[in-house]
């Protein structure tokens, strides 16, 4: 059994609400799913007969700032049994919060763990939904394209205090004059 006939079967047997669009490539089929159903896609995915996906790879997400529902949660699976890897992709902005899929797949808890932490796409009922890849008193997100590259605290190391300190970044910029001319561009003093 091959990635064509698992594209075909699939598409002709999902219900259409849960599946927006599918694609073929040599690496892969592709799903597209709205954000109600990526729990009951991916249930299908691991229970029926012709699919039988045992391994959640990993979670994975997308910042597109541009987009009316900004994020885009990629779930990348893998079909031993067939030898075929499936991805199905998800759309959510700030509020909208994703199903889990930790029942089907014990291994995706850290890594919707890792989606909310770094992106802000958080899970309903999730068991155990905290930070993972930052610190406890981190504030926001880090992948996340809004997120200023300064990041909003400055954490570092008081050598009088003997402790690490966090405190809010202060930016001030004096004024600076820039002097546009190229310095390979000759000057004719006269």
């Amino acid at each position: 059994m091959d990635n064509q006939f698992i594209f075909k079967y699939s598409w002709e047997i999902l219900p259409k609400k849960w599946v927006k669009k599918m694609e073929r490539s040599e690496h892969g089929n592709r799903s597209d799913t709205n954000t109600d159903y990526p729990f009951q896609l991916l249930c299908f995915l691991k229970l029926h007969t012709y699919t039988r996906v045992q391994v959640s790879i990993d979670i994975c997400g997308v910042d597109y700032p541009s987009r009316k529902r900004r994020f885009e949660v990629v779930y990348n699976l893998l079909s031993t049994r067939y030898n075929s890897r499936i991805r199905v992709q998800t759309s959510a902005d700030e509020v909208t919060r994703i199903s889990p899929v930790v029942s089907p797949f014990p291994s995706a808890g850290r890594w919707e763990r890792e989606v909310w932490d770094m992106f802000g796409v958080s899970s309903i009922n999730h068991p155990d939904l905290r930070r993972i890849s930052t610190d406890y008193g981190f504030e926001g997100h880090p992948l996340r394209k809004d997120l200023p590259l300064s990041g909003y605290v400055e954490v570092r190391y008081d050598d009088p205090e003997k402790r690490v300190v966090s405190e809010p970044i202060e930016m001030t910029q004096e004024f600076r004059y820039f002097d546009f001319a190229s310095p390979w561009e000759q000057r004719s003093d006269g």
